[in-house]
């Protein structure tokens, strides 16, 4: 991804939050119908009160497709500001309020590693593999899948794009989050003995020829920092104190604390399970603060609390500040078009027609 990377001046940190705010609305009313905000349910409140939208990587995915304002400033991290100039129009601006936000987890594999580990699989075994990509993944990951007649898949749909690759091989290469595939394909009835996580570290990834013959899901060996803060430990403990409480967690958890959970699901799916539960119900909840601390002010005649006893969030997320957003929007506000997200043309034909498989999915 190709960034232009300007950051505010030492101004903009001495402002008083009351004229952060000022100034972000008169900007906001400058701009008008050409602006368009998207905000990740793991942002900070001072940013997500100026969304336009708000949501989980999907909902947002299908927001910036469908939107026709001419700048897109995306309250995120890199890998989404990357899929939506992918899959917004050719006259439609892409931009970062904080342009150094990135995601460890779509770090944790780069297409030299995947394209090296997905030679040596098929010299084992070469039956028809499907490449699924999660959402939190570079670029060249997205077009790696699309070249291959792969997928990319967000928590929301990751059930479906499994559903899909396999009507359409026999074989799944599903990174950089070992979990998420990990649950969900033993959610829909996949054995554990079929299951295989690929260790790059390892000749062949630490497995026999004949273990990869009969596998039907091989594993990138890739996490989220957040969602492995959670443990099955801390949900036994909760449930010793509060016999009531309900554990809901994010598929991103580890494969204990989610069997240990009584519900799992996308971001999405776990506000519509707390907003639709009735009043005096307890929970747990095993994903980012900035989410589970919004449901608690949204919900104050339930019990929510969080499945560790501190609350672990998301760095990159928090990144972003209602600072970093004023600075953005004033220079769009001049015709100033700062921190441009553009992604490079060698990966956007390929990465295009993974993001529309999993959106067709949708």
């Amino acid at each position: 991804m190709d960034i232009n990377v300007t950051f505010p001046s030492e101004e903009y940190f001495r402002l008083t939050d009351k004229e952060v705010n000022e100034r972000i609305l008169v900007a906001k009313s400058a701009l008008g119908d050409s602006l368009f905000i998207l905000g990740h349910h793991y942002q900070r409140d001072e940013v997500i009160r100026y969304a336009d939208a708000v949501g989980d990587s999907l909902g947002l995915s299908k927001k910036a497709a469908q939107t026709s304002a001419k700048f897109i400033v995306f309250c995120g991290v890199h890998f989404m500001a990357e899929t939506a100039d992918i899959i917004t129009a050719p006259d439609q601006v892409v931009f970062m309020p904080d342009v150094t936000a990135g995601c460890s987890l779509a770090d944790m594999a780069n297409i030299d590693q995947v394209e090296k580990t997905w030679q040596k699989m098929h010299y084992f075994s070469p039956e028809k593999t499907i490449p699924i990509t999660y959402i939190n993944s570079n670029v060249a990951l997205k077009a790696f899948c699309g070249k291959n007649d792969g997928i990319v898949c967000t928590s929301s749909n990751a059930q479906k794009a499994l559903e899909w690759a396999w009507s359409n091989g026999k074989r799944i290469f599903f990174f950089p989050d070992q979990f998420l595939g990990l649950n969900m394909a033993y959610r829909m009835g996949v054995p554990l003995e079929q299951i295989l996580v690929w260790d790059q570290n390892k000749p062949f990834g630490g497995h026999s020829k004949q273990a990869i013959e009969k596998s039907r899901l091989i594993l990138w060996n890739g996490s989220c920092c957040v969602h492995q803060e959670f443990s099955k430990e801390q949900i036994d403990l909760l449930r010793q104190g509060d016999p009531a409480i309900q554990i809901i967690s994010h598929p991103e958890c580890n494969f204990e604390v989610v069997q240990s959970s009584d519900f799992v699901g996308s971001t999405e799916f776990i506000i519509r399970k707390i907003s639709d539960s009735p009043d005096g119900t307890h929970w747990g909840i095993g994903t980012e603060k900035n989410l589970v601390n919004r449901l608690k002010n949204r919900f104050p005649n339930k019990k929510i609390v969080f499945l560790q006893n501190y609350e672990p969030f998301c760095v990159s997320m928090s990144q972003t500040t209602s600072v970093h957003l004023l600075f953005i929007l004033e220079n769009l506000a001049k015709g100033n078009l700062i921190n441009q997200v553009l992604v490079e043309s060698e990966y956007r034909e390929n990465a295009l027609t993974a993001l529309n498989r999993m959106l067709e999915l949708a």
